[in-house]
């Protein structure tokens, strides 16, 4: 009878053993359900060169950046190939969310205050309910700085404002190359000729390749479809990012001056086939300021 009653005893704790196995077995299959994943990296900066980027900061960070341009190469020796001459833009960009982020800046150019706002309502993943593309939106305005040209008219605040608005249609192909579209509209309240329109719309296509663990080569290119003024010239770039540690250095070439939107798009004076173009760099800095989860 003794027997008995511990070979019952003994089978149940067996069977509750086998039953806990199950269980744990169980929970680690699930584990190994595919996850929805969001694709990083697709830039290693939330700006290509000038323009915006598919690429966002992550929440509670900052990304202290400068912009620097120097003169047009064409001059020579005289202006030491540009070297004499800078233009420049600091900025300060904040990550909300994994999907939203802004900043400030202020460029030389123009003494140009500007300031945006930038959300991803899609963004590239692989996994359970994925999606093929990054697709951001940008709005953005900005403040000329410089003394009134006629200070003895009526002038009004509103005329030194821009505005402008942009999609970013991106996807990282793989961990070598990413390319994205960027349809702009820029709005100026002022115009310097009557004949000049106030609202300018061209398209970006902006890329990177990956040349090795440390850099990788950029582009971005915008072509004016319809209100660019005679004498200004749809904006090229051309640069090589160089990670270091924290850093993020890109040495480039752009026939632009201006660094924002409203700057490069529609005040591009410089022609790239007669070397009227301006070697720089961009120097981006990211800072932790809060632990988030998300």
């Amino acid at each position: 009878m003794q027997i008995r009653i511990g070979s019952i005893l003994l089978a149940g704790v067996l069977f509750s053993q086998l039953a806990h196995a199950q269980d744990d077995l169980l929970g680690l299959l699930g584990e190994d359900k595919p996850q929805k994943e969001y694709v990083k990296a697709a830039f290693k900066s939330s700006r290509v060169i000038n323009a915006h980027s598919m690429e966002f900061l992550n929440p509670g960070t900052m990304d202290f950046r400068i912009l620097h341009r120097f003169g047009t190469l064409d001059q020579g020796y005289k202006n030491f190939f540009g070297l004499d001459q800078a233009s420049m833009r600091m900025g300060f960009d904040f990550g909300i969310r994994h999907n939203l982020m802004a900043g400030i800046g202020r460029s030389t150019f123009k003494k140009e205050v500007d300031a945006f706002v930038k959300y991803a309502p899609l963004r590239q993943s692989t996994g359970p309910g994925s999606f093929p593309v990054t697709v951001a939106f940008v709005g953005a305005a900005t403040i000329d700085g410089l003394p009134w040209a006629d200070p003895t008219r009526t002038n009004y605040f509103t005329s030194r404002m821009a505005y402008y608005f942009s999609a970013i249609i991106g996807r990282k192909f793989n961990e070598s190359f990413t390319l994205q579209l960027t349809p702009t509209v820029v709005h100026k309240n002022l115009v310097q000729l009557q004949t000049d329109p106030n609202d300018i719309i061209g398209i970006g296509v902006g890329g990177r390749l990956k040349l090795n663990k440390r850099m990788a080569l950029t582009w971005d290119y915008t072509h004016v479809l319809d209100g660019l003024p005679t004498g200004y010239y749809n904006p090229l770039s051309v640069g090589i990012d160089i990670e270091t540690g924290g850093h993020v250095f890109q040495l480039h070439v752009s026939n632009a001056t201006g660094m924002n939107e409203r700057a490069f798009i529609t005040e591009t004076t410089g022609q790239w086939g007669k070397g009227e173009i301006r070697m720089g760099f961009n120097l981006s800095r990211t800072f932790q300021l809060k632990k988030h989860k998300d």
